[in-house]
């Protein structure tokens, strides 16, 4: 081969492994961090047991993973009490009592 070939198909293949690492890789990752599901979504708290902090009427605050949520209930609740998730809307859970399934 002459010089200006080798110049030319060393360039070309410069251009081709920039193009893969700057763009095909970078996608690929992309869309693999996508299909994870996230540990924080939404559905991941349902069916969570928290624990009642504090409680009046049909609303209160609860206790789960560490944190201290806005929740409401049909069912009145007293402080100490367990419940389980059954719904989010936005930044308030929806909570029902835990059932328990020894008594029939």
């Amino acid at each position: 081969m002459e010089m200006p070939h080798i110049v030319i198909v060393l360039i070309a293949a410069f251009l081709l492994f920039e193009v893969i690492e700057h763009v095909v890789v970078p996608l690929v990752f992309y869309l693999l961090k996508r299909r994870k599901l996230s540990a924080t979504d939404v559905e991941s708290l349902q069916g969570e047991v928290v624990r009642i902090r504090q409680w009046k009427g049909k609303e209160g605050q609860v206790f789960m993973k560490g944190e201290l949520w806005r929740a409401e209930s049909e069912v009145p609740f007293k402080q100490g009490d367990k419940a389980v998730v059954d719904n989010v809307k936005g930044l308030t859970l929806t909570v029902k009592p835990i059932v328990n399934r020894d008594k029939r």
